[in-house]
Parts: C-alpha cells; structure tokens; sequence
C-alpha cells in the first residue's frame, strides 16, 4: 500500500485534537487504547497521540492490519478463526477511551477464503466490537489511502480532500440543525421506505432518534433509531453493494414477515451471506436504521463508516441495536447496509415525507 495524500499535512494534526478533545472529550489520566490500522494511518495515530498527550491522557498504540488478518482467515485452524483475540479483549477493560483508526485495504485482499472461515472469524470480531461500546467511549475513522481511493473510483487527493471536508465541519453547528430534526421525530410511530423494488415498514414507537455528529464515527453524520422488532414487515433491496469483512455483496434483496427473515438473495457471495445470517440468533433481524445527514460526502467509497453517513441514504444494520436508541436485539453482527434514494425513494414517518429522492425535509 502506498501511504496518504501528504503524510505532514496539518490536517491530521486538527482531526486528531478533534478526535481527543471533542469526539472523545479524553480527560487527564485517561488510559486511551490508540487501534493503528495499517501502516498508512500513522500520520493521523501521531496526532492522537500527540494530542492525548497534551490532554494528560495515557495512550497507548495497538497496531492492526487486515493484510495479517488475511494469514490467519488463509491458515489458521477452526479454533484460531474463532478465538477472540485476547488483548484487544483485555484492551476494552483496560482503556477508558477507544479511538480506532481504520486503514483502508483491497476489497478483494480475502477473495480466497471460503465463506465460512470468514464469517466464523467475523463473529470472534463482532465479540471485540461489542465490548468496544459496552465498555469504553470509542470512536472510528477510516484513513484514506491509494487502496481506499481507487474502490471509490477517485485520486488520492480527491478522496483526501473529500475526507476533511467531511470531518473538519462545524460540528457544533450540525448537532444543533439536525438535534432539531430528531426532536421532530421524536413521537413517531411508523417508519416506511418506499423505493425500487423496495417497500419496508416497521414500527419505532416507544424508541428514540439519536443524533450522531462528530462522536462515534468520523466522519459523522447520521440519525438513528431502532425498529421494534416483530413489527418490521416488507421487502428492501440495494443499489450499491453491501460490504462486510471484506466481501461485496451485489444485488442484496432482504424480505421479512412479521419480524422474521424469510428471504435473502445475492448475485455475488450469496453463501457469505447465508454464513452470516446465520452467526447467531439475533443477525438476521434490524437493529438499527438510520438516515445519512453529512452534506460533504457524495460519493460511494464500498466502506460503511462513510457511505452511511451520505445525506440523501438510509441504511439498515442487520443485528446488534444500540441500547441507547431503545433497541433490544442482540448479536455478534452489526452489519450497516446502505439504500440509496437519491434518485428515487422516499422516507415516509407516520405519513410524512422525511426524504424524498435525496432530499431532507424535517
């Protein structure tokens, strides 16, 4: 992999005082686990460090990458690919605040692994996943890279450029218009989308609209809530592919009835998909859904931590709800699935239009 845009650029510098002083508010004393993905997002793990340090934090440098990832899905014996690694485990009870710095990688790096072997070791990281927000404040970022920005069809300075935009925004400014949006919603009932081949209905009464803006995710932007279960009834299909452990799901058609999944088709990597909608008990139902707000992310990058985040879409997880939301399924998977209703599609909420072909009306 080659490195970032301009590895000295002073951005990094702002976005990781961003990610200490504001998404994660890191006070004095704090233990801070610092997951450095892949080699290329070192120029942005240096200004979380640096900026950990000024707050009278103390971090800590894990380093990751979905390259070895790739020796252990290849090599490794049933039991490795379901081990939960020990010391990212350890990490979440050790660590008051968790910033994950997430390299990007070719989509295709684990093309050669069977569809079980990568949904066994996805479940094992699912269980890192939700002790990660069970127990600590946390936040994740993809690092743009060479890798990153030709799946998403643009140069490196593009997608560099792309990537502050989005998250160097006035954050202060977008809580404020889009907590304004939630407090709208904040009585509905019935959510419904309506789009191609697309017609999915379920209740939200009794859940609440949280607002995501410069916390978890960076770069943010979003607002979600939780469907009650047994109420989601109807038929969703995807422009884009789905992307999960690696894998493009193309041609993703889900169908539930009264709550339950009873249909799951894909032109591609369809057994990856039956593998994980089998992972556990609660990875076939939704645990979130969401509509994307970040007015400065406009195109698909196969990556969720951004696509999900594009205003004009709405995403579904499959799996784990966020307590906070007022959700109760629980799973291994949390797994953000993106329609993209830009040019056709509408959201309704009790009746009323939210979204209509990409555009926001609260």
């Amino acid at each position: 992999m080659t490195g970032p845009a301009i590895a000295d650029d002073p951005r990094w510098a702002e976005l990781g005082t961003l990610l200490v002083t504001e998404a994660t508010r890191v006070r004095p004393g704090e233990r801070v686990m610092i997951a450095m993905g892949e080699v290329d997002s070192f120029p942005l793990a240096r200004g979380v460090y640096e900026a950990c340090i000024r707050s009278g934090a103390l971090p800590q440098v894990q380093f990751l990458s979905e390259t070895l990832r790739d020796s252990l899905l290849r090599l490794g014996s049933p039991g490795q690919l379901a081990w939960v690694p020990e010391i990212e485990a350890h990490g979440m009870d050790w660590a008051d605040v968790y910033i994950g710095l997430r390299g990007g990688f070719p989509l295709d790096i684990h093309a050669g692994v069977a569809a079980e072997r990568l949904a066994a070791n996805q479940a094992a990281q699912g269980v890192i996943s939700s002790l990660r927000w069970q127990k600590t404040r946390w936040t994740l970022v993809r690092v743009p890279n060479q890798a990153f920005a030709e799946q998403a069809g643009m140069s490196l300075a593009e997608m560099t450029d792309m990537f502050f935009r989005a998250c160097l925004l006035d954050w202060a400014a977008a809580a404020a218009e889009w907590q304004g949006w939630a407090d709208s919603l904040r009585d509905a009932r019935a959510v419904r989308i309506l789009g191609q081949d697309t017609d999915l209905r379920f209740s939200v009464e009794g859940r609440s609209w949280v607002v995501a803006a410069g916390g978890i995710n960076m770069p943010d932007g979003e607002l979600m809530t939780a469907p009650v279960t047994e109420t989601v009834e109807g038929v969703i299909t995807f422009e884009q592919p789905a992307v999960f452990g690696g894998r493009l799901i193309e041609g993703l058609k889900l169908r539930w009835d009264t709550g339950t999944l009873v249909e799951a088709t894909a032109r591609t990597n369809a057994d990856f998909l039956r593998s994980v909608l089998a992972s556990d008990g609660g990875a076939s139902a939704i645990g979130e859904f969401g509509i994307g707000t970040n007015p400065y992310l406009d195109r698909f990058c196969h990556d969720i931590l951004l696509d999900e985040k594009i205003a004009g879409t709405v995403h579904i997880a499959l799996g784990r709800a966020y307590p906070e939301c007022g959700g109760t399924n629980v799973s291994a998977i949390h797994w953000d699935i993106v329609k993209d209703l830009r040019e056709e599609g509408v959201v309704l909420v009790d009746g009323r239009p939210v979204l209509t072909d990409g555009a926001l009306s609260f």
